[in-house]
């Protein structure tokens, strides 16, 4: 049975916002509005700056869905914009938010910097504008599903975006997008963090007792997060893991290439992982070799590094790759990530995880330019 729709908590604005707002990586630009004018082609773009761009919605008359979150892959969210307030001070500026915005009872306040150097501090701002909407929110800025969510995005100190959306996919519980969880001490590598953003993110239902194999698994970061969540894991690298991680009960190192492994060890698995620093291009040939070699896991975690921005025109030809081999891939650049991009692919009909960014159907598909490599 489909999952049920969200709680909807409280009605939305009365003046929705002709434009939508787009957080993203600094460089990212480019790569998100190519995004937008192959899935939105009647959208325009509009303001274009370092870690954001906005989109005139599109064709006239249109009004999207209060949970409009569209598949752009390089957005971090998704809000609908109201428009920019400036002012001397954060009171004079959570005053003109009020003003903007009118009365509208919310469930939720996202309040975020476009860049981190910005001189103000995002709790300062939220507490201004919850002081001057009357209303009363705990600490903790994670929205709940169905939420009504005001968004303040800190441009500079004197000037902030204005915007609001209903809280659904994962991503969108989050101020900005921007995954709030932090590395714990003790962990050998900031893979750890991707995974659990990534779990997070595509809705991956780890179990206990699975089996996991990473390709390129050194220093043992995301094999670390495999392992807390009880699965039994195999890291295949030439390289040493951390010590914490090969003294594991659960953990198998494999010392050797990727593209030694013979493909008999690796069947029966239940997860294949890779985050190789290589050329993407690379890494689909170290997955062919898996995947199309009669290897089936269930789901397969890959990052791709984007060697420069544009290589995410190579994107729909992965993709149609991880097709070809049985298996509906859903991408999205992580927060926490960097110039890369996560896709978590499930095999088909069964398995497929809860939806969160939806399906990419690009208008028209292209094998990658490149070969990939053995």
């Amino acid at each position: 049975m489909p999952a049920p729709n969200p709680p909807v908590s409280s009605p939305p604005p009365s003046v929705r916002g002709g434009f939508i707002l787009c957080p993203c990586h600094p460089g990212a630009e480019a790569a998100l509005a190519a995004r937008q004018a192959e899935l939105l082609p009647a959208f325009s773009r509009g303001v274009w700056r370092r870690g954001v761009v906005t989109f005139r919605i599109g064709p006239e008359g249109f009004d999207p869905p209060d949970e409009f979150a569209p598949d752009l892959i390089f957005a971090h969210t998704v809000v609908r914009s109201l428009g920019q307030v400036s002012g001397g001070s954060v009171a004079e500026l959570a005053v003109k938010v009020r003003a903007l915005v009118g009365a509208v009872s919310w469930d939720a306040i996202h309040v975020w910097k476009r860049e981190q150097r910005i001189d103000m501090a995002a709790a300062d701002a939220r507490a201004a504008v919850a002081a001057a909407c009357g209303i009363t929110l705990p600490d903790d800025q994670v929205a709940q599903p169905g939420d009504l969510v005001l968004d303040c995005m800190l441009d500079s100190a004197d000037r902030w975006w204005v915007g609001w959306h209903r809280a659904g996919t994962p991503a969108s519980r989050w101020p900005g997008g921007g995954y709030p969880g932090q590395l714990p001490e003790g962990k050998v590598s900031r893979a750890w963090l991707k995974l659990d953003e990534a779990l997070a993110s595509f809705g991956v239902d780890l179990r206990r007792g699975q089996r996991a194999i990473e390709l390129g698994a050194a220093p043992g970061g995301a094999c670390q997060r495999l392992l807390e969540a009880g699965l039994d894991v195999v890291g295949v690298d030439a390289a040493v893991v951390d010590a914490s991680v090969a003294a594991h009960p659960r953990f198998e190192q494999w010392r050797m290439r990727a593209r030694e492994v013979p493909l008999r060890r690796m069947k029966g698995c239940d997860w294949l992982l890779t985050d190789m620093n290589i050329d993407p291009a690379s890494t689909m040939g170290a997955l062919e070799r898996v995947l199309g070699g009669g290897v089936r896991p269930a789901g397969v975690i890959a990052t791709l590094k984007l060697p420069d921005w544009s290589r995410a025109a190579d994107l729909p030809g992965w993709l149609d790759a991880f097709r070809a081999w049985g298996y509906e891939p859903r991408v999205r650049q992580l927060s926490t990530g960097g110039r890369e991009v996560c896709v978590v692919a499930t095999t088909r009909p069964a398995g497929r995880v809860t939806p969160a960014t939806g399906r990419v159907t690009p208008a028209s598909r292209r094998r990658a330019t490149r070969r990939p490599e053995a």
